[in-house]
């Protein structure tokens, strides 16, 4: 394999005399590493750290970034210069957009036009079909990724430069702006958030970054394209995501308030407004952003198991969190309702999900699934830690969240990289890994049908 450069980008390609052509997922990853092992290899650098770091912390921190994870092995804060924390944001501005989108933007600004292939690229990383204008959807990701982060910074600019003085109040909003639009939950404070649990400006500029990033790109598009005209005239996948969204941070609230409000140790040690505030932003950020304003590892088992389900449901396609997708988690659960009532198909709002589209989130549930098993099995052969406290770090590095029950910091160096690559499949796509396992062949061969007893 070879990197050419074509029309100012790189992508990976084999050699044209060997006949081989490269999927669309393959080449997704292979780009995915050409930014992540030279970004590592710098974090090791002193002009970026204060002590430099070994390269394998440089390459999990490196991988937390661009995968917009969180986790961190040194304190974000401390142990990176000014120059490390830029590289940083850097990275989790990277991987919240994308790098093909990333490398459409670098065209355009030249005045270059994407090859098909290029555009095929695009459209595979972003999840999209292949009658969307390409130019047009990146176009409006950058310009509302741009608003939303400058908005953010503004917000928190107001808190922090009077506490901190202008060239530091203004960096550390700028960084937290970029790290929370991009739900990468870095921070420059050792405790996260916690200094600003019950800070009403700082927990909703942050929840509201978090909240727009995690939309995805797509319905704040369609969103722009066809506010004026009604609920009724947006997408399935927008309504969706509209609906579920709302009541997915609106559960969570409810249930860290119920199973928290007591506990002296998180929200029993505020009065009940700042209770409903700090289980609000907690629910918010537990979906991909990776924030906290409580010690996640005091909360309560019920507490726990209530953020590991909201971690897996992470947020919408196309955006700038992870996890299984929230339209993901929709479908699956129509479908599974649908077949109880004993319907033939799967209808939501009043449209008939295909069935390829119902079948391909019961794959996405199933690979994840076997992906978390492996890889919950080989950190229970490397580290010595209880097994939720496993279960919880694996689910948030997959879902790329960033949250920590406190077993990052202790993970070993074969753990390391089990986490490393556990929050690779997490960003690029539980299906795009099985795809490249897989070497799909489509097929218009059927076979004569025959029952199989099932449940």
């Amino acid at each position: 394999m070879k990197f050419i450069a074509h029309r100012n980008t790189f992508f990976p390609i084999k050699a044209e005399k060997s006949g081989v052509k490269w999927s669309e997922p393959k080449i997704i990853l292979c780009s995915f590493f050409v930014i992540l092992f030279p970004s590592a290899i710098l974090l090791t650098l002193p002009v970026f750290s204060v002590t430099g770091l070994s390269f394998t912390d440089a390459l999990f921190t490196a991988t937390s970034a661009i995968s917009v994870t969180g986790l961190g092995v040194v304190d974000t804060g401390t142990h990176f210069r000014a120059s490390g924390k830029i590289l940083l944001m850097f990275l989790m501005q990277i991987g919240g957009l994308g790098q093909m989108t990333l490398s459409a933007v670098l065209l355009y600004m030249f005045g270059q036009r994407l090859s098909l292939r290029q555009q095929a690229l695009t459209k595979e990383a972003l999840g999209q079909d292949k009658s969307i204008n390409i130019r047009r959807l990146v176009k409006h990701i950058v310009v509302f990724s741009l608003i939303a982060e400058l908005l953010g910074f503004i917000f928190l600019a107001i808190r922090w430069v009077p506490e901190m003085g202008w060239q530091t109040g203004m960096f550390t909003a700028l960084f937290h702006a970029v790290s929370a639009f991009n739900n990468a939950g870095f921070s420059l404070f050792s405790d996260s958030l916690s200094s600003y649990a019950t800070d009403p400006l700082i927990t909703f500029t942050i929840a509201s970054l978090i909240i727009f990033g995690g939309l995805g790109f797509t319905v704040i598009s369609d969103l722009r394209r066809n506010g004026a005209s009604g609920f009724r005239h947006f997408q399935l996948h927008t309504k969706i995501m509209l609906l579920a969204t709302p009541c997915l941070i609106l559960f969570g609230t409810l249930m860290f308030w119920l199973l928290e409000h007591n506990n002296p140790n998180t929200l029993g040690q505020y009065n009940l407004g700042q209770q409903w505030l700090v289980a609000f932003f907690q629910s918010v950020t537990a979906r991909t952003a990776g924030f906290n304003s409580v010690d996640i590892a005091l909360f309560s088992q019920g507490a726990f198991f209530i953020m590991i389900i909201l971690m897996l449901i992470g947020a919408g396609s196309t955006s700038t969190g992870g996890g299984i997708k929230v339209s993901t988690f929709v479908v699956v659960a129509v479908a599974t309702w649908s077949f109880l009532r004993q319907r033939p198909h799967v209808s939501i709002f009043k449209r008939t999900v295909p069935s390829k589209t119902v079948t391909k989130c019961l794959a996405i549930i199933v690979v994840s699934g076997i992906i978390l098993s492996l890889a919950m099995f080989s950190l229970m052969l490397t580290e010595n830690a209880p097994f939720e406290q496993i279960m919880f770090e694996t689910i948030s590095a997959f879902a790329t969240v960033g949250l920590t029950a406190g077993l990052t910091g202790n993970l070993s160096e074969p753990g390391k990289y089990i986490m490393i690559v556990v929050m690779v499949i997490g960003r690029i796509g539980p299906l795009t890994l099985a795809y490249m396992l897989a070497r799909p062949n489509p097929t218009l061969l059927k076979y004569p049908e025959d029952n199989v007893f099932a449940g």
